[in-house]
């Protein structure tokens, strides 16, 4: 088997929860049922992307707070929410009642920019302040503030006998600041975030600098450790700065000969995409990783970017159905967790 000389600390996974338009309640509860299993096979974390006006989980803060209710232990997570879609007053309002329900398992990552398709949705996101809506880094920042019990105004105190307000977001929620992260896919993002106060999350795609060579393992490893150097020197810190890596590794070993067939049919129809980059901002896909537990554990140990980290949110293809992710989850939670000196927790 492989061997390391820093065991993986923390295992977790990410899906986006695909659901049938006609039937949206079916794969809603499979997500719910997936995140259940994770806990018993003893992940540390499962994440939720976000997705709007697709077949996905659009709304990771409710799916976050079902599960809450039913899990004990497993963090809970968003990988990424775009805060181009949010108000970071009432996100964080949001935020902290979940986390408070999940007794501080929240770990909300976060990202900025312009929503996808804007020209196809600003007339209703933001009818009246579309030109003017800002999508910068200080979007993230001022929710980022708001978490950690910053005031928002001097008004606060008792009206008339039973009304009393307060000066700051509420509830709140104390250490989900320190549990912030941010999506960066370049070296600018990577440095802002250990600037910031902010965890990072590393995952499949990345955006190279002008001068770079397409080599995402390479790239990766820059971005994080520029993200590392920033964190070591930021008068923003909030604890000791976490890295988490999120490729799509997709195990073999208990697989069906259908489900090989189908899980190799996928990583074929994907693998153009990663030979070189991609788009005017020539970003860059990462392979997937497939095969056994073991071939896929050798292939991490050689990867620049993973051996930067020490926890780790594998991706879970997006088509697949429920007993896929099953096999899926428990092949990692079973072999390649522990053949990359992962113990499951309790």
């Amino acid at each position: 088997m492989p061997d390391s000389s820093r065991p993986l600390r923390k295992l977790g996974f990410l899906t986006i929860g695909t659901f049938d338009p006609a039937d949206p309640a079916v794969g809603h509860e499979s997500t719910l049922q997936v995140i259940e299993l994770g806990e018993r096979l003893g992940f540390d974390s499962a994440w939720l992307r976000h997705r709007h006006l697709q077949f996905g989980i659009s709304s990771p803060i409710a799916i976050m707070a079902a599960a809450s209710q039913r899990t004990s232990r497993i963090e809970l997570g968003t990988a990424v929410t775009p805060m181009g879609w949010e108000n970071p007053l009432r996100l964080a309002e949001d935020l902290a009642t979940v986390d408070l329900l999940a007794g501080g398992r929240i770990n909300p990552g976060l990202s900025v920019g312009e929503p996808m398709h804007y020209d196809t949705v600003q007339h209703e996101l933001y009818p009246d302040s579309a030109e003017l809506e800002d999508f910068s880094y200080e979007r993230v920042a001022r929710l980022a503030r708001l978490i950690a019990g910053e005031p928002v105004r001097e008004f606060s105190g008792k009206q008339g006998v039973v009304e009393e307000f307060s000066n700051r977001v509420e509830p709140h929620s104390s250490g989900l600041r320190e549990r912030l992260w941010y999506g960066a896919a370049s070296t600018k993002s990577a440095i802002w975030a250990g600037a910031n106060g902010f965890n990072l999350l590393s995952s499949s795609v990345i955006f190279p600098d002008v001068n770079q060579e397409p080599s995402f393992a390479e790239i990766q490893r820059s971005q994080i450790r520029a993200y590392r150097e920033a964190a070591a020197t930021s008068a923003q810190a909030h604890g000791p700065a976490r890295v988490s890596q999120g490729l799509v590794v997709i195990p073999t070993d208990s697989a069906s000969a259908k489900q090989q067939e189908k899980y190799q049919r996928y990583v074929d129809e994907r693998t153009a995409r990663t030979r070189s980059p991609q788009g005017p901002k020539r970003m860059l896909f990462a392979p997937d990783l497939i095969g056994t537990s073991k071939q896929i554990a050798e292939q991490l140990y050689a990867h620049a970017g993973f051996q930067e980290v020490d926890e780790v949110a594998f991706a879970l293809p997006f088509s697949f159905d429920h007993e896929d992710y099953v096999q899926i989850l428990t092949d990692i939670a079973t072999t390649l967790g522990p053949a990359l000196g992962w113990a499951p927790a309790d």
